[in-house]
């Protein structure tokens, strides 16, 4: 059995247990309804503010692009204005594709030995499938928790909230983003556990996030569909928590709670971690940058002053000697 992720998996349950008891048995609710939520939030928020202010001063003294297209060029030869963008707007859109779509993901190849050993590239598009719906499910998920949050809920949250339960089987009320973040989640993991290659690169931090992810999804959809919960009372336990003025009902259950601390340790946990890529991926040079070093010279700011001998200096130095030689000069006087 795989180390890394067998830590991982006992570290959850661990956290799930600790949450378990100090609700349940300790009643510890004001901790786990109060502290934890404000303290996790600080966190959470301290955390973007310092990796994104520390991205933001990390020198980038050339244009470092990744593209994989060609370059603005001559008049003749036609440009890839989207995979090697020379303007603001290429770039723009360049981002959108990558953020909303996972464009290069898309196009992500694997490289296999077919019979007779033959290298072979195909497609993977299974990874992208999965990577989308994990990340867009995860998305309709959190936006519509932000109704326990808002009173009156805009309309916005009701109308994904009316999406998102458009396979209505029942009550109550079936959303599909759940279950597609739990499925996408699950399928992640199996693909890190069985595939040797990326078994042998993953560590703990690549499974902790899957196996906190699954956890909070089983969690919420048990309260959901499996017990019962009072969602007055907990309406009423996160608009004092937004309202600066919490209070603690009574009636909420210990699972509640349970599942409110895990998304806590994932909120706290995201700055830290490899997570913190949804923010990084704007700042990254070799996205965010117009690639137009053919038309414009770069030079390194961060360079400290250097005395330079110029050609034009050098010429006018050595004009006599060079045209005695007979080399050509640019100036004959």
């Amino acid at each position: 059995m795989n180390v890394n992720y067998l830590f991982s998996l006992l570290v959850v349950v661990a956290l799930l247990l600790f949450a378990w008891v100090g609700a349940g048995v300790w009643e510890m609710k004001y901790l786990f309804g109060v502290f934890i939520p404000y303290a996790a939030f600080i966190t959470f928020a301290m955390g973007v503010v310092y990796r994104i202010i520390n991205w933001a001063q990390s020198p980038v003294p050339y244009r470092i692009p990744t593209t994989c297209g060609q370059e603005q060029s001559l008049p003749w030869i036609k440009q890839n204005k989207i995979d090697n963008p020379s303007t603001l707007g290429g770039v723009i859109v360049r981002m959108l594709l990558e953020v909303l779509f996972f464009r290069s993901l898309f196009r992500n190849i694997k490289l296999e030995f077919n019979a007779g050993k033959r290298i072979a590239y195909e497609w993977e598009k299974w990874l992208w499938l999965a990577a989308l719906a994990f990340h867009w499910s995860f998305l309709a998920v959190l936006v519509r928790h932000l109704r326990f949050f808002t009173e009156p809920v805009p309309f916005a949250i009701q109308m994904i909230e009316e999406v998102d339960s458009i396979m209505q089987i029942g009550l109550p009320v079936l959303f599909l983003s759940g279950f597609v973040l739990l499925a996408a989640a699950t399928y992640l993991f199996i693909r890190r556990v069985v595939i040797p290659q990326v078994r042998y690169i993953s560590l703990p931090a690549d499974y902790f996030p899957l196996f906190l992810i699954m956890a909070i999804a089983i969690t919420g959809m048990f309260m959901r569909y499996l017990t019962k919960v009072d969602i007055i009372r907990i309406k009423e336990l996160t608009m004092g928590l937004v309202s600066l003025q919490p209070t603690i009902p009574d009636g909420v259950g210990t699972l509640f709670f349970v599942h409110l601390f895990l998304v806590c340790i994932l909120f706290a946990y995201f700055p830290f971690s490899k997570l913190m890529h949804s923010g990084g991926v704007f700042m990254s040079p070799t996205r965010n940058l117009i690639n137009n070093n053919r038309a414009k010279r770069h030079v390194n700011p961060w360079n400290y002053p250097v005395k330079v001998h110029s050609y034009e200096a050098y010429e006018n130095e050595f004009r006599d000697r060079m045209i005695e030689a007979g080399l050509p000069v640019d100036k004959k006087e």
